[in-house]
């Protein structure tokens, strides 16, 4: 796939998928929650898995987070489950999306390269 076979606002290089589950979801809070993410800019793809009440999430992680995705989730009465995985996936997923925005915006350098402004001379 390319970008262009994605949503407004997401890189394939930057994509992410995300799997968390969910406590206190009722089937009218969840179909509200689902349609406001996915309205979301830099979101690829959004599903729940209601037996197992799991969100499935697919983001650009330059322009989403996931802490602006919990956000959304609290405000609707659903909660992160709280448990040791989750908690621990939930830990790791915002320490990967920090370090995707991070080498979004690094600018690579090599020792090599021919500082700004000098002549190449030719032999």
């Amino acid at each position: 796939m390319t970008d262009l076979d994605r949503r407004v606002g997401v890189r394939e290089n930057n994509l992410v998928v995300r799997n968390l589950k969910l406590s206190n979801v009722t089937s009218e809070n969840i179909d509200a929650l689902i349609e406001e993410i996915d309205q979301m800019f830099g979101l690829d793809e959004v599903s729940f898995n209601r037996k197992e009440e799991e969100i499935h999430l697919a983001y650009d992680a330059v322009n989403l987070d996931l802490d602006g995705i919990e956000e959304v989730i609290r405000k609707h009465g659903v909660d992160i489950h709280d448990d040791w995985w989750t908690h621990t996936k939930e830990s790791y997923y915002k320490f990967c999306d920090q370090n995707v925005k991070d080498n979004f915006k690094h600018e690579p350098w090599s020792c090599h390269k021919t500082p700004p402004g000098s002549i190449k001379r030719k032999r």
